[in-house]
């Protein structure tokens, strides 16, 4: 499925725990994602330090968390994304408590990152200050948030609404009707795409089954070349819809673009009549605010990239 000679190294390279044992955007329930932004004339100590951290994490929490680094292409330069995939929200609670009760990490954290000849200094002189910010992002699954489903899609949901306590969300993996070896994820793409979309309120339900719909249409046509997983966004604005669109590589995106363009059957997802008559009828076009929906393409990091 992946190139055995790739000119970008997948994340899942950045670290010395085996790729079965880490998680991952298909199988972990939570994901983080903190960005920040380096200051000029510290690239090289910020990516090293984000890359330590990294693997301090993924090497001491097996199975609970594992951190992957990304750069931002094509948009801001030196802005760095940690994606921390953790296997429920429980999982943030042992990441705090590493923070206070762990001595091996508190030491990493605050030892000098900059040379004395820089100025020293440890890590919070390398990033702009305010520039850390993180996003929390949940798989999204039928009936979450009390959207409305219908047919299959109920019975889908229904297993989710059972009496008993929910200690978890099913992985973005059970959106995907695919084999193992043709799925696509945060650990072995070449790219991703991370597009964001904030639906209108009155269109709660449509805009999310838009929104998995559309991400089916790839994953039926591209196997093994792009996997799109469908996130909602907890603790932030709420109905902003999330899609992690993993890529093979960048050239990739030509085979995006040319489904989108020649496949009937996929452009027609874009022209149906998607909101009910009460509601005024309308597309897909409707259910978004516009200016809303926002595209960030991020290359998983790696030694020597922009000649650090």
């Amino acid at each position: 499925m992946t190139n055995p000679n790739p000119v970008i190294p997948p994340a899942e390279h950045q670290t010395s725990v085996a790729a079965q044992d880490l998680l991952n955007s298909a199988t972990s329930g939570v994901i983080v994602e903190r960005t920040a932004q380096l200051k000029n004339g510290f690239h090289s100590e910020g990516r090293k330090f984000a890359r330590m951290m990294a693997e301090f994490v993924n090497v001491k929490q097996v199975g609970v968390a594992s951190v992957f680094v990304y750069e931002e292409t094509f948009g801001i330069k030196d802005k760095l994304h940690w994606l921390i995939h953790l296997n429920s929200l429980d999982a943030y609670e042992t990441m705090v408590r590493m923070g206070t009760a762990d001595e091996e990490y508190r030491g990493t954290v605050s030892q000098e990152q900059v040379s004395e000849d820089r100025g020293g200094g440890a890590w919070d002189k390398i990033f702009v200050d305010g520039s850390m910010r993180e996003t929390v992002l949940l798989p999204q699954f039928w009936g979450m948030y009390g959207t409305q489903v219908d047919g299959d899609l109920e019975k889908r949901s229904a297993a989710y609404r059972q009496e008993g306590p929910l200690t978890g969300v099913p992985g973005a993996r059970e959106q995907v009707a695919l084999p193992g070896d043709q799925i696509l994820h945060s650990g072995n793409a070449g790219i991703m795409l991370h597009r964001t979309a904030q639906i209108e309120y009155d269109f709660r339900s449509e805009g999310r089954k838009f929104a998995r719909e559309v991400a089916e249409s790839i994953n039926e046509n591209l196997p093994g070349e792009t996997t799109v997983f469908v996130y909602e966004e907890a603790f932030g604005s709420a109905d902003r819809i999330h899609w992690l669109i993993h890529m093979k590589s960048l050239t990739t995106y030509y085979r995006l673009l040319e489904l989108h363009v020649r496949n009937e059957k996929v452009r027609d997802l874009y022209f149906q009549e998607r909101i009910p008559a009460e509601k005024g009828g309308g597309t897909w076009a409707r259910m978004f605010v516009p200016g809303s929906m926002v595209d960030v393409a991020l290359t998983p990091q790696h030694w020597g990239m922009y000649a650090t």
